[in-house]
């Protein structure tokens, strides 16, 4: 690989980059880029260096990888822009490839938008100046090709659509917020893992730049092995506030954004970790109740089957029905159902009705959603609609020791078991600990499949009190008691799992 410009002559160049970090503003970011490929740093930023990176010296050569965490509006979209036109456009990687091979610099962003909005970015470097205009072959939807043999090619952060390109960098944009809920709990590490092999022949630099956000993941996990300088000389860590690195966002945002919420502020404002969020609950613990393989279960005679719903009217989050009931003590998930974004929701309606009466159930639970327009809907299909008497985070923090203790049958689902995976402890300003999904992320299915099982769980402890202790113990079928209450509320009350009622209890003492 042959440096045919250095970076730090492309950034000070007005007919390459030198108008793209141009100004005092951008002082910090020329010199990262610079020290990330190993060239010398002048006197007057070493001072800057050894404050963001906690090293005594700057590396001696360029890095292997290169961690930067900084807040949010610190620049960070513009300058991975800029090394990425600069790596695809201005370096010579022929002795690297085969002969007519292209290879690319792959951008990783959270999602299309974002990683869209970064390839923009570079469009509008290369075509700034006639110089750069000539290397711009041809544009797509994802992909920036320039006439130098290199792709600028631009992807969301999927383990799955990353593997089977040779690459010269690889950019890792936001990478503290990568979904978890499609690729595992862990997605971070698994897209690294799944993309370092690419750059096993070219040598290239891996750069991860993002916001922090809470002390666990890849990046975290980097910064803790490698700031300072007990790390490795080749992977080279920096940490700073937005201010060090953008000095012209007024601190008036900084100190707003503090007064309102200082355990966000910190991390977005002032690149540091959070200590306010905690994963829910392990993936370990999750996959303790998974029945490998198992899908759904089919509805049985004699047990009462309960459904809670996650109303969605189409636009943004999935519509979700979970069936759930008790075998004793242990809470089983039957099936779920989900309906993703864009749907009808009269239709996705009607659908879940067809499946509700398969397992006879004519009520179900759902949040307050949209007022009345549940009620209505399901109403139609002869389905009664309640409303929760427990809010999302207490159903999950109720489910919670009983997805531990391992009494939980649930589904081999993977968005159930990602979502269920991927939900975050959050303590509240008031002190009150909230549970909700993390950045990008969803958990419709999970908060359908969690109402679900805690309904099953209100079931277990009703008997409980009304026989005495049977029921999760006593090996009382629920079938059993739905007849002996049906017994004694006398005729015409159906049984709660829709079998014959009995007689009246003729014992009189018992009424």
């Amino acid at each position: 690989m042959n440096t045919t410009v250095t970076i730090r002559r492309a950034m000070e160049d007005p007919n390459l980059l030198g108008a793209t970090l141009a100004g005092p503003s951008w002082a910090t970011w020329r010199m990262l880029l610079a020290a990330a490929m190993g060239e010398r740093l002048r006197d007057d930023e070493t001072e800057s260096f050894r404050a963001l990176t906690g090293r005594s010296a700057p590396p001696a050569r360029a890095a292997d990888e290169v961690v930067v965490v900084a807040g949010r509006r610190a620049g960070k979209t513009r300058a991975m822009a800029a090394l990425a036109v600069y790596l695809a456009g201005m370096r010579d990687y022929t002795s690297r490839l085969a002969r007519g091979e292209r290879a690319v610099v792959l951008i990783i962003a959270p999602d299309t938008r974002q990683a869209r909005v970064l390839l923009d970015y570079a469009v509008g470097m290369l075509e700034a100046t006639p110089v750069l205009a000539q290397l711009v072959a041809e544009k797509t939807a994802d992909t920036l090709s320039l006439t130098t043999g290199i792709d600028i090619k631009v992807r969301a952060a999927s383990f799955r659509r990353l593997r089977g390109l040779t690459a010269v960098a690889i950019l890792a944009d936001e990478a503290c917020f990568w979904s978890t809920e499609e690729d595992g709990a862990n997605p971070d590490s698994e897209i690294l893992n799944a993309v370092r092999p690419m750059l096993a022949t070219t040598g290239g630099p891996l750069v991860i730049i993002s916001s922090p956000y809470a002390r666990r993941g890849e990046v975290y996990e980097m910064w803790r092995a490698h700031h300072g300088d007990a790390g490795d000389p080749a992977i080279l860590v920096a940490q700073g506030a937005s201010r060090d690195f953008n000095p012209s966002l007024p601190e008036a945002v900084v100190r707003r954004a503090m007064e309102r919420d200082p355990a966000a502020a910190r991390a977005e404002y002032l690149g540091l970790w959070r200590d306010d969020v905690e994963t829910f609950v392990a993936r370990e613990a999750v996959e303790a109740c998974v029945e490998a393989g198992r899908r759904e279960r089919s509805p049985r005679p004699g047990i009462t089957y309960l459904g809670f719903v996650d109303p969605s009217g189409g636009g943004q989050d999935s519509m979700t029905l979970a069936v759930a009931h008790h075998d004793g003590g242990r809470l089983v998930l039957d099936a779920v159902r989900e309906a993703r974004p864009p749907f009808s929701p009269e239709s996705v309606v009607a659908d879940f009705a067809g499946l509700l009466a398969q397992y006879r159930v004519r009520r179900i639970v759902g949040d307050r959603y949209a007022g009345e327009w549940p009620r209505e809907a399901f109403r139609r299909h002869g389905v009664t609609y309640d409303t929760s008497e427990r809010t999302k985070s207490d159903i999950y923090r109720d489910l919670l020791p009983r997805l531990n203790s391992g009494d939980v049958a649930l589904l081999d689902d993977d968005r159930l078991k990602n979502q269920l995976s991927g939900l975050e402890r959050r303590v509240a300003r008031g002190g009150r600990d909230t549970i909700d999904h993390g950045p990008g992320g969803h958990d419709d299915l999970a908060n359908a499949a969690a109402g679900a099982l805690m309904l099953a769980s209100d079931a277990v402890r009703r008997h409980e009190v009304l026989w005495g202790g049977v029921g999760a113990t006593g090996g009382l079928s629920l079938r059993s008691l739905n007849k002996k209450r049906a017994w004694h509320r006398g005729p015409g009350v159906s049984a709660v799992d829709g079998g014959p009622t009995p007689a009246r209890c003729p014992d009189p003492k018992h009424h």
